[in-house]
C-alpha cells in the first residue's frame, strides 16, 4: 500500500473522534517525506542479549540461558559451550589452573586453502583468547583432583592437530605423575587437514600415551559433547574407561548427510545422537550439564575407593 502524505493523513485525524491533538500526535509522527511511522523511536537491542533456541526457538536473555548452564529451559536443548564454561561448571572454585599454553601451532607445511594457515593462526590468536583447539586444565571437584582436556570447536572446528595431541600427552604425563583422573571433553570436526599427516599422527600417539593410563590403573573419563566427529570419535573418544555423553550430542565418524548419499538409504530416526548411541552400547550412560559436576564427584568417589 502507498504511505500517506501528510494532507491525507491530517484529513483521517481530523475525522477521529473524542482524541485529544496531544494524544494524537503520542500514536504518530511524520518524518520530512510524509511517510507515516510509529511515534516510539525504535532502540538498538543490544547484540547477544537475547539468544533463541535451535531446537524450540523459545527465547531468552543471555543471562537466563547462563543460569541454566547453557541448558533451554523449555526442551533441555544443550547449547555449544567452550572450555571456559565447562571449567566453570566442574571445577571448585579457585582450585583450576591451566596447563601448556605455552605449546603453539605452526604451519611447517606451508598449507594454503582459502587463505595460508598461517594467517588463519593470526586471526584466530588476534580475536580470541584461546590458543589452541584444546585447554587443559588440573583442579579439583569437591576437594578430589582431576585433570580436564576440553576442546574448544571456536578454534578451528576443534580439529585435531599436533598442539592438541601434545596438550594431551603432556596431561597424561603429569596425570601418570600426580596418579590423577583424565577426563577429555571431546568437541571436534575431526583431524585438522592444514597439517596432513602431523594431525593424524597424533591419533595413534594419544591412543599410545592413553594406554599408560590403563597399566597404571588410572581413570580415564571420555565425555562426548555436540559434535564430537571424525578421528576423535574414532580413536580416543571411545577409549575412556568410562564413555559418556551429553544429550542430544551428536557422535560419529562421517557426518549422517554424507553417509545418507552414500548408502544411498535413509536413516534410522536419532541416528548418531548420544541416545541412539547409548542404546546400541556405545556409550556407559548419558549425563546432564546440570548434573555433570555431582556426577564426576561420585565418579571419583567410586575410583579412589
Amino acid at each position: 500500500m502507498a504511505p500517506q502524505h501528510e494532507e491525507d493523513f491530517d484529513a483521517n485525524l481530523a475525522g477521529e473522534e473524542g482524541q485529544s491533538e496531544e494524544t494524537k500526535s503520542s500514536w504518530f509522527k511524520r518524518i520530512k517525506k510524509g511517510i507515516l511511522t510509529s511515534t516510539a523511536e525504535k532502540k538498538e537491542t543490544p547484540e547477544g542479549l537475547w539468544t533463541k533456541c535451535p531446537e524450540c526457538n523459545f527465547i531468552c536473555t543471555m543471562n537466563e540461558l547462563r543460569e541454566q548452564l547453557f541448558v533451554c529451559p523449555k526442551c533441555n536443548y544443550h547449547h555449544r559451550i567452550g572450555s571456559d564454561e565447562y571449567f566453570d561448571i566442574v571445577f571448585d572454585p579457585g582450585t583450576m589452573q591451566v596447563m601448556f599454553e605455552n605449546i603453539r601451532s605452526k604451519d611447517y607445511l606451508g598449507f594454503t586453502d582459502l587463505k595460508p594457515y598461517e594467517k588463519r593462526l593470526q586471526e584466530i590468536w588476534s580475536k580470541t583468547d584461546i590458543t589452541d583447539s584444546i585447554r587443559v586444565a588440573a583442579g579439583k571437584i569437591n576437594e578430589q583432583h582431576i585433570v580436564i582436556a576440553c576442546m574448544d570447536f571456536e578454534f578451528i572446528g576443534g580439529s585435531l592437530g599436533s598442539v592438541m595431541g601434545e596438550r594431551i600427552s603432556r596431561a597424561v604425563d603429569y596425570c601418570l605423575e600426580h596418579s590423577t583422573p583424565l577426563m577429555i571433553i571431546c568437541k571436534s570436526g575431526g583431524a585438522r587437514m592444514m597439517e596432513s599427516a602431523f594431525s593424524l599422527m597424533q591419533l595413534a600417539k594419544v591412543s599410545g600415551k592413553l594406554s599408560q593410563m590403563t597399566d597404571a590403573r588410572i581413570p580415564y573419563i571420555s565425555f562426548l559433547t555436540d559434535p564430537s566427529f571424525g578421528g576423535i570419535s574414532a580413536s580416543f573418544g571411545m577409549l575412556g574407561d568410562l564413555n559418556i555423553a551429553e544429550p542430544g550430542a551428536l557422535i560419529g565418524f562421517a557426518g549422517p548427510r554424507v553417509i545418507k548419499e552414500t548408502i544411498k538409504k535413509d536413516l534410522p530416526e536419532g541416528f548418531q545422537r548420544s541416545e541412539f548411541l547409548l542404546e546400541h552400547g556405545f556409550l556407559d550412560f548419558i549425563v546432564d550439564r546440570k548434573e555433570l559436576r555431582e556426577r564426576l564427584n561420585t565418579l571419583l568417589i567410586l575410583f579412589n575407593n
